[in-house]
């Protein structure tokens, strides 16, 4: 992000072609309105690659770089946490320069699994590193919740209540017990977004797609409400709809990767 660090909370699911990135290896880095943060203060979606199941190389770093299409790198290190493919594939991402960097968010392990303090430790050493986004996956509760949001005390972060702020903390929903206390959640201040993680909701359903789409809408109504961003991934089906229905971060993979983004652009206005 230009001049500016955005640091993330949230989570999603979907796999990463490095193919589809290969032939943007001498294209230009990124598009006019490529940072994140002020395509949401201005209420425009983003588009990110999710990034997993390959090297996290500083060269699929500078692949990712060199696709004009991406506003921003989701890398998954929720499974296997390791700062160095954070520091790998942030240095690929710099290698077109740094303030031309798209913006690199960085998915943890669960709180829930990892604990609080070893936890807190990565986002600090993440945040030492400077990356742009950190998601906090399988968020349980809202005292969870507050724990996350505690973690960027003395941060400036972006929230209803500080549109000035440079960071984001985004928190992503994904059980269906948790969101019997989803308007306490959405009513937490000091954090910029509150995410369903569709994916995992549905198979914690049994795959009930139906109602797993009924609680992402209700989620996204309360983030719309409390004035915060909502993510989601998208395909080409999907991406028209999902961007009309008000998500702001739109996540892709695969080979039509960048189909869906030309989709979503256009319905965006961008």
């Amino acid at each position: 992000m230009k001049g500016r660090r955005f640091y993330l909370v949230a989570l999603t699911c979907a796999l990463f072609s490095l193919a589809t990135l290969t032939g943007y290896a001498n294209a230009s880095s990124s598009s006019d309105d490529s940072d994140l943060v002020d395509l949401w203060a201005t209420q425009k979606a983003a588009f990110g690659y999710y990034v997993t199941g390959m090297p996290f190389t500083v060269e699929t770093g500078r692949e990712l770089a060199a696709n004009p299409l991406l506003d921003f790198a989701f890398l998954n290190l929720e499974h296997d946490y390791k700062l160095d493919s954070a520091r790998d594939i942030a240095q690929g991402l710099r290698s077109v320069g740094e303030d031309s960097a798209m913006d690199l968010l960085v998915r943890i392990p669960a709180m829930s699994e990892a604990g609080v303090e070893t936890s807190r430790a990565r986002v600090n050493e993440l945040l030492a590193l400077g990356v742009d986004g950190l998601v906090f996956p399988h968020v349980q509760s809202a005292e969870e919740a507050r724990i996350a949001v505690s973690f960027f005390e003395g941060v400036n972060v972006w929230s209803p209540a500080n549109p000035d702020g440079d960071f984001v903390v985004m928190l992503l929903l994904e059980s269906p017990k948790v969101f019997a206390e989803l308007e306490e959640i959405a009513n937490i201040p000091g954090y910029s977004s509150l995410v369903c993680g569709i994916g995992s909701l549905t198979g914690a359903l049994g795959g009930d797609s139906e109602a797993a789409e009924k609680l992402s809408l209700e989620l996204l109504a309360q983030s719309q409400r409390a004035g915060m961003a909502d993510i989601i991934t998208a395909d080409t089906e999907s991406v028209v709809q999902r961007v009309n229905q008000g998500f702001l971060g739109l996540l892709v993979n695969g080979p039509t990767a960048d189909e869906v983004i030309r989709l979503g652009r256009t319905a965006a206005g961008r």
